[in-house]
């Protein structure tokens, strides 16, 4: 007799590791608006980010403690709160534009990815990771961020009540950040708006979080990695934005896409966007599995990573449009 333990394969689903950068490097994240002002908008643009690039390639290759930083440049394209144009005539002017302040664009994304890759509902399955952190002394009165599409970083000002009889009205209470440092500074998060015929939106700032973990290598379905890069082949461009995969790779020596950390070159109209992105990310329960492969990578690499996400999320951001 032994004491061995059989066990069925697909009941312990293999959770599968990617490649990873030292920095996956954000040049941009435009929408209409950005591309109707023409050629000279996205020239200025890159001509602002340039510097910052090369500011973010020096931390990087500090980080890497003398060894060659992998980094991997990205831009992503909103086609998913409004269809305009087509690939064929936006994508090669952006890379051209970018070519022009001498950046490189290693990979070029949909932002509509970031809701349903295909078959996978990413946006839907981020969502089902969200863990509300409970604020001292609350009583669970508020409905859960899956039932009112509101994620909070903190107490929020308790709703106005009729009093009964005999007693006064509850007094007026300012809402609390939950870390606050001395004084609040407290955000409440729309994720999403539903239609009354069922229809689901999901907010930009919940479209970045997930972009942010598709960056950072964090997200799987069933194991399998997802948004995973498609080699860029064609000699052009389709010119329907469903045609175009969700991640492309436009550079064949790129470094890989996702990496140990982010940063992202922005316009500062992004800021407030970007502060309801730390709030996801710090009330979503990553992949555990995903985690540990990236721990013992970082470890082996002896490349320091933060415990937190949201901590290896970082930040350019320039003024003006």
């Amino acid at each position: 007799m032994t004491d061995a333990v059989f066990r069925e394969t697909t009941a312990e689903p293999r959770t599968q590791a990617v490649p990873l950068s030292h920095l996956s490097l954000e040049l941009g994240h435009f929408y209409m608006e950005d591309f109707e002002a023409g050629p000279e908008h996205l020239r200025h643009h890159f001509d602002r980010v340039r510097p910052w690039v090369e500011a973010a390639r020096t931390v990087a290759a500090d980080r890497a403690g003398g060894r060659r930083p992998r980094i991997s440049t990205c831009f992503l394209i909103d086609d998913y709160f409004t269809r305009f144009s087509s690939p064929a005539e936006l994508v090669p002017l952006l890379l051209a534009e970018a070519d022009r302040a001498g950046l490189v664009v290693d990979y070029l994304a949909r932002e509509s990815a970031c809701a349903d890759a295909g078959k996978v509902p990413i946006a839907e399955a981020v969502a089902g990771r969200l863990v509300e952190e409970p604020p001292p002394g609350s009583y669970g009165i508020r409905p859960p961020a899956a039932q009112t599409g509101w994620l909070a970083n903190g107490e929020r000002s308790p709703a106005a009540r009729a009093p009964q009889a005999m007693k006064k009205a509850t007094a007026w209470q300012p809402p609390k950040e939950t870390a606050a440092r001395r004084h609040s500074v407290f955000l409440d998060v729309e994720l999403w708006s539903d239609t009354s015929d069922g229809h689901r939106t999901w907010s930009c700032p919940f479209l970045a979080a997930v972009w942010q973990l598709a960056r950072l290598g964090l997200l799987r379905n069933q194991g399998e990695p997802v948004l995973v890069p498609h080699p860029h082949t064609a000699s052009g461009f389709p010119e329907d934005w469903d045609e175009l995969p969700p991640l492309i790779r436009l550079n064949p020596r790129a470094d890989p896409f996702a990496a140990y950390r982010t940063c992202s070159v922005l316009p500062n109209r992004f800021l407030p966007v970007e502060h309801a992105v730390r709030v996801i990310l710090d009330q979503t329960e990553v992949d555990p599995e995903a985690l540990r492969q990236v721990t013992e990578r970082s470890a082996r690499e002896a490349v320091a990573v933060p415990d937190s996400v949201a901590d290896r999320v970082s930040y350019v951001f320039y003024a003006g449009a």
